[in-house]
């Protein structure tokens, strides 16, 4: 049997304090794999200390629990982008944002 195409994704320090985080306030493993793209191996070895040790992020930096996905995140950062543009109420800044919603759902939708 063939093995699956590699991800292309690889830890990065910027992760590392977010996985501490999610794994101190209890998040599954699997869930926080999902999060970033990574399975529960790389979840295990940031962990074990592998990729260094520095401080948990705290509970505000953190990621909602669950299991959101790499599409899902691309997503959020779309909403938070045009929420605030919105917030501005600007009707030419309005129209953007909406543009820019549409093209985040078609990425959402498009097939890995």
């Amino acid at each position: 049997m063939a093995r699956a195409a590699r991800s292309g994704i690889n830890v990065t320090a910027d992760m590392v304090p977010v996985i501490l985080g999610m794994v101190e306030r209890g998040d599954r493993r699997h869930d926080i794999g999902a999060w970033f793209g990574l399975n529960q191996g790389r979840i295990k070895e940031v962990e074990d200390g592998e990729y260094g040790l520095p401080t948990p992020a705290e509970e505000e930096a953190l990621p909602p629990s669950g299991s959101p996905g790499p599409r899902a995140r691309g997503l959020r950062r779309s909403i938070d982008r045009v929420m605030r543009t919105l917030e501005d109420g600007d009707d030419t800044a309005a129209a953007d944002a909406l543009a820019r919603l549409r093209r985040a759902a078609a990425r959402f939708d498009q097939p890995e």
